[in-house]
């Protein structure tokens, strides 16, 4: 399902058995779950997913809801969102003015004998200097050159760094359940078509062996269709498993070893309008994996200037009194302290922040190649898809289901061979099974390139709708 939903999800109006049959007909009607409009109010606005009640997994699922139960509950996520929240105290701390010091030191503790004769004379004066002394002096260090305002600014951008990556971790996030949505409604519908598949075995096992009681065909023909009824069910088996495999997945997704859900609702037919690839690619462009890019590029450019503030030196002030245990009296003292920057000017730190400058410019434009390559890519991937399911749903299945129902009649009538009405079966069932894959693949397809866009790919501008947190509405267009 397109991540679109998540992004948009179709309900599942006709049986996707009478689909595979009726390759024609595709739905036209959109619904809120569409799997290019159900996502839209998901991603948008960036609210905190711990306000809103949380969706309880026990009843049939939609894309949309799948994707709020791995909003509200992916550990993973939920991580991202506390180390944002943690950088806000980096912040805060930057700011913060350093603390003042208090010292104490005392001189010749005990010796307050008091002076004796002439306090001029040499030996009063002798005497004085091993009495007791009590010395207090605050520091305070005073920053200059704008490195507070700095710091502020790097801290700042760091957070909003932060911001960035938990977007980034948001959009992946939806998209991987998009992508497992998507496992989950193939499984579905290919244990549909393996039991189908079971019973259309068994019934022609039924036929034959009413044949061979007849005396109308040999009797191993009779063995020949058991061992094709065996072989279905072993892909009836296999079906079980991979079904089964993929719920659990997605219900790991929000932290759920053991699905709880019941069916998967949604529409493997269901399209999405291309826009230009031209436009795909701003969109691509203006998509939080882009902006990361730049806004590291800021935040570089940011810890350059604190490092640059760096060359000029701060001030120590200091202000005290020194206490004479004899004579009784108190002195005044200050001073200030300057470092000399003769030898260490934050060369080596300054050369370090500004290559790092030029490597988050260089990975920005590394960033927005990838981007454009991986797009190009899936663009091209998406119109193959979209070709390989128009020749399977307009030629092949409904070539392959005329051959199965004219030889079924014809074995009946005794105008064609066991071999060959079985060869006709074996064949429309596995062309049925390739256009569920091809189906598949062509929303896995849909779902990178609304990744890489972080929105739908249809209607208007996504990524406003999706930033105002509103619930959009893709056109849809029949496979012609």
């Amino acid at each position: 399902m397109s991540f679109s939903a998540l992004f948009m999800v179709l309900r599942l109006s006709v049986p996707m058995g009478l689909l595979a049959l009726a390759p024609g007909c595709m739905p036209s009607a959109l619904a809120e779950n569409s799997f290019s409009g159900a996502v839209a109010d998901t991603y948008g606005s960036h609210p905190d997913y711990s306000s809103p009640p949380l969706l309880q997994e026990q009843k049939d699922l939609t894309l949309r809801d799948a994707a709020l139960l791995a909003l509200q509950r992916n550990p993973e996520l939920a991580a991202f969102e506390k180390e944002k929240r943690a950088l806000k105290g980096a912040t805060l701390q930057a700011g913060l003015l350093p603390n003042p010091e208090l010292s104490m030191n005392v001189e010749n503790i005990g010796n307050v004998q008091p002076l004796t004769g002439d306090i001029n004379s040499q030996k009063s004066v002798a005497q004085e200097v091993v009495q007791q002394m009590s010395t207090i002096r605050i520091y305070q260090l005073i920053e200059l050159g704008g490195k507070r305002a700095a710091r502020v600014a790097a801290a700042s951008l760091g957070e909003e760094l932060a911001a960035r990556d938990y977007e980034i971790r948001r959009v992946e996030l939806i998209a991987r359940v998009a992508n497992v949505f998507t496992e989950v409604l193939a499984g579905q519908e290919q244990l549909r078509l393996a039991e189908e598949s079971q019973d259309l075995a068994q019934r022609v096992v039924n036929s034959v062996a009413k044949r061979v009681q007849a005396g109308k065909v040999p009797p191993i023909e009779e063995t020949r269709v058991g061992v094709a009824l065996s072989t279905t069910r072993i892909a009836l088996v296999q079906a079980q498993r991979e079904l089964e495999s993929a719920r659990k997945r997605l219900a790991l997704l929000w932290g759920n070893a053991s699905p709880k859900f019941g069916r998967a609702l949604g529409d493997l037919e269901s399209s999405v309008t291309l826009p230009r690839f031209e436009e795909l690619v701003e969109r691509a462009l203006a998509s939080p994996m882009a902006l990361r890019s730049m806004k590291n590029i800021e935040q570089r450019k940011a810890l350059l200037d604190v490092e640059q503030t760096k060359r000029i030196p701060n001030l120590t002030v200091q202000a005290g009194a020194v206490h004479h245990a004899a004579l009784g009296g108190t002195t005044p003292v200050a001073a200030v302290i300057v470092p000399l920057p003769l030898f260490d000017r934050n060369q080596g730190n300054i050369l370090q922040a500004r290559q790092r400058v030029d490597k988050a410019v260089d990975e920005q434009a590394a960033t927005e190649l990838r981007l454009k390559t991986e797009l190009t890519q899936a663009y091209e991937a998406l119109s193959a898809a979209m070709n390989e399911i128009s020749m399977l749903r307009d030629e092949i299945l409904p070539g392959a289901t005329s051959a199965f129902e004219v030889t079924t009649r014809g074995y009946e009538l005794g105008r064609f061979g066991f071999l060959e009405m079985l060869d006709t079966q074996r064949t429309l069932f596995q062309n049925r099974v390739l256009y569920v894959r091809a189906l598949a693949n062509y929303q896995r397809l849909v779902n990178e390139i609304e990744r890489l866009i972080a929105g739908p790919v249809s209607g208007a501008p996504g990524a406003a709708a999706f930033n105002n947190g509103s619930t959009g509405t893709a056109s849809r267009s029949d496979h012609e």
